[in-house]
C-alpha cells in the first residue's frame, strides 16, 4: 500500500500518521487537518443559536403577560367603581366633593384648598403668653389685613385666650402678611373650601354647602349624596342652565327692578321641548361665597317657592282650552264686553274697550269679561281639567327642593271661581308653573316636567298631552298678535318674532286685594314660528316711576325686560334675528282694527 492508499483509508477520528515517500506519487510532504473542531464549531454555534431563540421568547412572554396583566387592570378600573378606592395615591387626588358644571362645562361650584386663620392660645407652651405683641397691636394688624374684621371683636377673642377661628377664608397674599405678624399663636390650618367662581350668579339653582360639609338649598341639596361619593367624583355634575344666559337673565332682571323701585324679581327661560331650564333668577339673590344672616333672608326663592295671582298670562290658557272644548271656533265671533254681576261680584274690565270684542281683540286688550264668558261657554269642569293638565294642582316639577304648593280650590268649581281662575284670580301658582304651562301651549300641545339636569339627546320625557296640535298653532298666532298691536309691544324684540301676554295682578292682603301693590308678569316665546324658548319675567310691587311712564302694569315694566332679553340670549341659543320670517297671522289681520290701521298706514 502507497502513501496515498493508506491516508485515503485512515479510520475517522484517528490521528493519521505523517507518511513521507520519495516516489513518484506522493511528492513532497503531505499533513492532513483533522475535521473533529470543524465539527465542534458547528454544534457550538447551534447551541447558542438555540439558547438566543429561548432567550427572546422568554422577553416575548414576559411582555405578554404584562400586557395581559395591565389590560386586565385597566378593565377592572373601567368596570368597578370601587376600583377607585383601592389606591391611596389616587384618593389623594381627588377633592372631597365633586364639581358641579353648566351645560357648556363652565365651573359653577368647585372645591379648592384654602388656609383658615386660628388663633392657638398654647402655641408657645403651656402657661406661656400666646402673644408677643400687645392683644390691640395684633388686633390692629389683622384690621389692616382683613378690613371687615371687627377690630374690638377681634381683640376679645384674642384676650379670652381661648381657640377660635377668626377667618374662614385666607388668600395667599394675606396668608404672607400675616406671616409678617410673627405671631406663632396665628396659626393658618390648611382646609379645602367650596368656591363658587361666579359668585351670586345662579344661587338658587347651586344652594350652598354648610359648615358640616353638606349641601344646603339647590343642586348641592339635592345631588350632595353624589358630590360627596369618592367613586363619581371624575366626573362633574352637569346642570342644564347655561352660564351666558344666566348672566343676562338676572342682568335684565335686576335694571328693571332698579327702573321701577321693585321690591322683587323673578325669571326662567325654559326649552320648550325638553323641559331643560336654561337659566331661572330670583332677585335679590345672595352669594354662597359668604353665608352670613344678612344674606339669609334672600335664599328664598320666587321662581319655584313662592306662588302669586299671575293674572291676565291664564288668558291664553283659557282661550287654548275653550279651542280645544270647541267652545271657541270663529275667531271673528263678537262677545258681549260690557260688565256683568254675578254672586255678588262683578266683572268688569280695566276700562271701556267697547261694547264688543272678538278673540283676538280680547287678548290685544286683555278683556276680563270676554274671558269670563268664554269660560261659560266651556264650562268649570272643562277649565278645570286642562289647568289640573298642566300641573297647576301641584308642587312645581323640578329637582330643587323649594316648590312652593299653589292655591288650588278644591272640590267642584262653581261658575264664578271658574270665570275668576280663567284671567288668573282665585289661584296661585309659581312662575315656574307658568313656563312649564306656556311651553305646552306652544310647543305642539305637549307638558313636561322641568328639570334642572342636562339632558342629552333623546332623553326628553315623553310627557302628556294637553292640547291639540291645531290648537297650538293657533295660539302661537294668537300670542304673537298681542306682541304686535296688543299690550305686550314693548316686547317685540325686531327679528325674534317674540309672542307673549302680559298680566298684571293686584297682591291680596289683609281684608281683600291691595289696590297700590302689583305683579307684573310677562310670559313669551320665541321665535313663534318655531317656539324654542319660554322666557317668564316677574316683577314683585314696581312703581310707577319715569323709566315706566308713571305706570305699574307689565305692559310697561315686565314686557320690556323681555324685549331687551331675548336679542341678548337668543344669539346664544343658536337663534338668529331674521326680518324675512314670521309666523302666519294673515288671517287673523282683517279681525283686528289696529292691523287694519298699521296696514293703512303703510300704504299696503
Amino acid at each position: 500500500m502507497n502513501a496515498y492508499s493508506a491516508t485515503a483509508f485512515a479510520a475517522p477520528g484517528f490521528a493519521a500518521s505523517s507518511l513521507s515517500g520519495t516516489g513518484s506519487v506522493g511528492g513532497p510532504e503531505t499533513r492532513i487537518a483533522p475535521p473533529v473542531k470543524r465539527v465542534q464549531l458547528a454544534t457550538a454555534r447551534q447551541l447558542a443559536l438555540l439558547t438566543a431563540k429561548q432567550r427572546v421568547l422568554w422577553v416575548a412572554m414576559s411582555f405578554f403577560v404584562v400586557a395581559a396583566l395591565a389590560l386586565l387592570r385597566i378593565g377592572f378600573v373601567g368596570a368597578s367603581d370601587r376600583a377607585l378606592r383601592t389606591t391611596p395615591f389616587d384618593e389623594a387626588l381627588l377633592p372631597p366633593r365633586g364639581e358641579i358644571v353648566d351645560r357648556n362645562g363652565a365651573p359653577l361650584a368647585r372645591a379648592f384648598p384654602a388656609y383658615s386663620l386660628w388663633f392657638n392660645p398654647e402655641a408657645l407652651g403651656p402657661g406661656q403668653a400666646p402673644l408677643i405683641q400687645p392683644v390691640a397691636t395684633v388686633a390692629r394688624e389683622l384690621k389692616a389685613i382683613f378690613p371687615d374684621l371687627d377690630e374690638a371683636k377681634v381683640a376679645r377673642q384674642l384676650a379670652a385666650g381661648q381657640g377660635v377661628y377668626l377667618r374662614r377664608r385666607v388668600m395667599p397674599e394675606e396668608a404672607n402678611r400675616l406671616l409678617a405678624i410673627g405671631e406663632l399663636a396665628l396659626e393658618m390650618p390648611e382646609e379645602i373650601d367650596r368656591h363658587y367662581p361666579q359668585g351670586p350668579m345662579g344661587a338658587h339653582v347651586l344652594g350652598y354647602v354648610g359648615a358640616d360639609g353638606h349641601g344646603r338649598l339647590g343642586m348641592e341639596q339635592v345631588l350632595d349624596a353624589q358630590l360627596r361619593d369618592r367613586a363619581q367624583l371624575t366626573k362633574p355634575a352637569e346642570l342644564s342652565v347655561d352660564l351666558r344666559v344666566q348672566g343676562a337673565l338676572e342682568d335684565e332682571l335686576a335694571r328693571g327692578m332698579r327702573l321701577v323701585n321693585a321690591v322683587g324679581a323673578a325669571g326662567i327661560i325654559l326649552d320648550v321641548d325638553t323641559g331643560e331650564v336654561l337659566a331661572l333668577a330670583s332677585l335679590p339673590s345672595f352669594d354662597p361665597n359668604r353665608i352670613n344672616n344678612a344674606n339669609v333672608q334672600y335664599m328664598f326663592n320666587r321662581v319655584t317657592n313662592q306662588v302669586y295671582e299671575l293674572g291676565s298670562t291664564f288668558k291664553p290658557l283659557t282661550v287654548a282650552a275653550g279651542i280645544d272644548a270647541g267652545t271657541v271656533r270663529d275667531m271673528g265671533r263678537r262677545y258681549d264686553a260690557t260688565p256683568f254681576r254675578l254672586g255678588g261680584f262683578t266683572i268688569k274690565d280695566l276700562k271701556n274697550y267697547g261694547a264688543t270684542l272678538n278673540t283676538p281683540e280680547m287678548l290685544i286688550h286683555s278683556s276680563n269679561v270676554v274671558t269670563a264668558s268664554m269660560v261659560r261657554d266651556m264650562g268649570p269642569d272643562r277649565l278645570k281639567k286642562v289647568m289640573a293638565d298642566l300641573g297647576m294642582n301641584e308642587r312645581a316639577r323640578i329637582e330643587l327642593p323649594a316648590r312652593g304648593f299653589p292655591i288650588w280650590a278644591s272640590g267642584d268649581w262653581p261658575l264664578l271661581r271658574a270665570m275668576t281662575v280663567g284671567y288668573g284670580h282665585g289661584i296661585a301658582v309659581t312662575p315656574l308653573h307658568l313656563a312649564s304651562a306656556y311651553a305646552a301651549m306652544v310647543n305642539g300641545g305637549v307638558w313636561r316636567p322641568a328639570t334642572v339636569h342636562k339632558l342629552a339627546p333623546g332623553q326628553a320625557p315623553r310627557g302628556r298631552r294637553v292640547f291639540k296640535a291645531s290648537t297650538s298653532a293657533r295660539m302661537r298666532q294668537l300670542l304673537r298678535t298681542i306682541t304686535l298691536y296688543g299690550t305686550g309691544k314693548k316686547a317685540d324684540a325686531p327679528g325674534y318674532r317674540v309672542g307673549g301676554k302680559t298680566g298684571s295682578a293686584e297682591k291680596p292682603g289683609a281684608g281683600g286685594y291691595k289696590k297700590t301693590t302689583l305683579v307684573s308678569t310677562f310670559a313669551a316665546a320665541f321665535p313663534m314660528d318655531r317656539p324654542r324658548y319660554v322666557v317668564i319675567a316677574m316683577l314683585d310691587e314696581p312703581k310707577g316711576t319715569v323709566a315706566s311712564s308713571f305706570q305699574r302694569t307689565a305692559g310697561w315694566n315686565a314686557a320690556p325686560i323681555v324685549g331687551r332679553l331675548v336679542p341678548r340670549v337668543g344669539p346664544m341659543l343658536g337663534v338668529l334675528p331674521d326680518d324675512n320670517r314670521d309666523v302666519d297671522i294673515s288671517d287673523l289681520v282683517p279681525l283686528i282694527p289696529a292691523a287694519q290701521k298699521k296696514l293703512a298706514a303703510a300704504g299696503e
